[in-house]
């Protein structure tokens, strides 16, 4: 993790911006989308499962679309169904964002999926897990670049896990894809800089009560963990730095500690000193916790 405080400088003011979310309809994507759009952007919200497709995961779409306009009023968020194993598909969720909005100035790639194993993964699950997690947000970069330099700049998010930096018993596939994630931002980040394109990722490495790790985690306690407001907090404060805040792979209990935010809504926090550097060494063959 980058240490020292944001840089100085006029931060990005979100008022008015078409933002892109992945992973919008529940969890973190949700709650981001939701948190841009009161802050005053337009939102684009991408996921698979909608009203009249739902997956097994509870949240859709349409949900998190119509949460966003009671409040708002209409035109203020458009759903996008997309499949992210399909690059036609992620391309086209960029070109359907510009469409509606006519324009695109933030993209939050937050969209993940996670199978138990480790090296005895089946292999079309560890490479459905790269398509996911990996292979679309760097399609998704690559195809919102020109709208955002057409704009003037641009911020991009990607949302990463601990299991980027500790080999967590059965999350083998989604840490190999979370620390390419990093890679991949600290390499965008280098190259986008003189366009005015922030390139950051949220390392979430508190535990968040996202619908899908609850799914995950049936025998475990998740009422010490956070709701997936209190991460999107972090994501748009990240997305509000200057321009100069760019390559960053933030901790967000390191946030917390450093910057005072994302005050806890548990009522019994857990300990915030996760590791903030890739683990070396042998680590405990234990019994894995997700199912």
């Amino acid at each position: 993790m980058s240490g020292g405080g944001g840089p100085k400088g006029a931060g990005y003011d979100l008022e008015g911006k078409v933002a892109l979310v992945t992973g919008a309809s529940r969890g973190v994507g949700a709650a981001t989308a939701i948190v841009l759009a009161a802050a005053g952007c337009r939102v684009a919200c991408a996921a698979r499962s909608t009203d009249a497709s739902p997956k097994r995961t509870p949240g859709t779409l349409d949900t998190t679309v119509g949460a966003i306009t009671t409040v708002h009023g209409p035109g203020r968020a458009v759903a996008v169904p997309t499949d992210l194993t399909d690059s036609g598909q992620v391309i086209a969720m960029v070109g359907a964002t510009v469409a509606e909005f006519g324009r695109l100035d933030i993209l939050v790639n937050n969209a993940a999926v996670t199978f138990v194993g480790d090296l005895d993964i089946p292999m079309r699950r560890h490479d459905l897990v790269m398509e996911i997690n990996l292979r679309a947000p760097l399609i998704a970069i690559r195809e919102a670049v020109p709208h955002m330099r057409a704009s003037g700049g641009g911020r991009i998010v990607n949302v990463s896990s601990l299991a980027a930096l500790n080999p967590i018993p059965g999350l083998m596939s989604y840490g190999i894809s979370k620390i390419g994630l990093e890679r991949l931002t600290v390499d965008a980040a280098r190259q986008l800089a003189r366009d005015g394109i922030a390139v950051n990722c949220f390392r979430i490495d508190l535990p968040v009560a996202s619908e899908g790790f609850v799914a995950n985690t049936p025998d475990t306690d998740h009422s010490t963990w956070e709701p997936s407001e209190v991460a999107a907090e972090g994501i748009c404060w990240m997305l509000r730095r200057p321009a100069s805040y760019s390559g960053r792979r933030e901790s967000m209990a390191g946030l917390r500690r450093r910057e005072g935010i994302m005050p806890s809504r548990s009522p019994q926090p857990e300990a915030d000193t996760p590791a903030t550097e890739m683990f070396d060494g042998l680590a405990a063959d234990t019994e894995t916790m997700f199912r």
